[in-house]
């Protein structure tokens, strides 16, 4: 039985920095996709990861990321990158997260990859009160390993005394969805929120209405 709902925050909880990413590429004239590929190069090793495993800071990712940038052809400084992070919660995610807080069958954790964590940080009210409804939130600055590190997955099941076999883990990279399903996870890779819901409600063996219900306010 599922009953533990684990979900990735940005580019799930949170609209896909994607997004932001293109319309940055358009106004610099950049390739399409190149932020990706500049992330995508040495991926476990490059300035984002180290960031997101707090090995540097973000003075330090700011050079890092314009001279990985340079190297593929173009210089983007990593401040400009960070900058376009912020992305809007998406209402459908947090109802369905409200309604599992609300049922004792379920636990629910977040998974994410962040450099945000710490007492100088200062999160946005609407994402502080969206991170306050997990039961357990794994954050790689705070962990020190990242996903797709099998860590990662092993340090969120032990925090939620599940096995592996018990959860179903929701996020938007297929490359972070992968270790999890060896593992024996049910994935759900999300694109459209409402598809990604749909298909968690089976996995639970619930209505997608009941995930709906629990309107935000």
């Amino acid at each position: 039985m599922r009953r533990a709902v684990l979900f990735d925050f940005g580019g799930v909880i949170l609209t896909s920095p994607f997004e932001a990413f293109a319309a940055y590429e358009r106004r610099h004239s950049l390739p399409d996709g190149f932020l990706r590929r500049v992330n995508q190069t040495n991926s476990d090793t490059n300035a984002w990861a180290r960031l997101e495993r707090s090995e540097i800071t973000v003075s330090d990712f700011d050079v890092a990321f314009a001279n990985e940038s340079g190297a593929l052809g173009y210089e983007v400084r990593g401040v400009e990158v960070l900058g376009l992070l912020a992305g809007e919660v998406r209402p459908e995610m947090v109802a369905a997260l409200g309604w599992l807080r609300n049922d004792p069958r379920f636990t629910t954790g977040l998974l994410t990859n962040n450099f945000l964590s710490g007492p100088t940080q200062h999160l946005p009210p609407a994402w502080e009160s969206v991170l306050a409804m997990f039961d357990v939130v794994v954050e790689s600055s705070r962990v020190g390993v990242r996903k797709p590190d099998v860590a990662f997955y092993e340090i969120a099941c032990a925090e939620l005394g599940i096995e592996p076999s018990e959860a179903v883990f929701l996020d938007d990279l297929g490359i972070n969805l992968k270790p999890a399903a060896a593992m024996g996870m049910a994935t759900v890779k999300v694109t459209d929120p409402l598809v990604a819901l749909e298909e968690l409600a089976i996995h639970i063996d619930v209505a997608l209405s009941d995930l709906l219900s629990a309107t935000p306010n």
